[in-house]
C-alpha cells in the first residue's frame, strides 16, 4: 500500500466522509520524493459547527502517525452544505522548497 493509500484508508476508517479526493501533488513541487505534497478535498458532517482550524487539526489528529511521512498537505474541509456552494478555487499554495525525508 503506497502512502496516498494509507492517508485515504485512515480518513475513510475514522472520519464519516461524504466525499474524499486526495491528489498526489508532488511533481509540481522541488525535491525528488514522490509522495511528498498532497491536496485532499474532504466533505463530512463531522466538521459541523467546527472552524477551519478546528477541522485541520481533527484531520492532522487523524493522520498523526502518517505525518512524519510526507512534507505537505493542503486541506479543503466541508460540510455537506458547504461543499454545494463553495466548489471553487481549491489549488493548493504554491510550495516555498524542502522535500520529503
Amino acid at each position: 500500500m503506497n502512502l496516498q493509500q494509507k492517508i485515504e484508508t485512515e480518513i475513510l476508517n475514522k472520519l464519516a466522509v461524504k466525499k474524499l479526493i486526495l491528489e498526489n501533488e508532488s511533481h509540481q513541487h522541488s525535491g525528488n520524493a514522490p509522495e511528498s505534497h498532497f491536496k485532499m478535498i474532504l466533505v463530512s458532517d463531522d466538521f459541523d459547527g467546527l472552524s477551519k482550524v478546528k477541522r485541520h487539526q481533527m484531520v492532522y489528529k487523524v493522520l498523526n502517525d502518517l505525518m512524519p511521512l510526507f512534507h505537505a498537505l493542503a486541506l479543503h474541509t466541508f460540510t455537506t452544505a458547504e461543499w454545494t456552494v463553495n466548489i471553487n478555487n481549491l489549488d493548493s499554495p504554491v510550495c516555498s522548497g524542502g522535500s520529503a525525508t
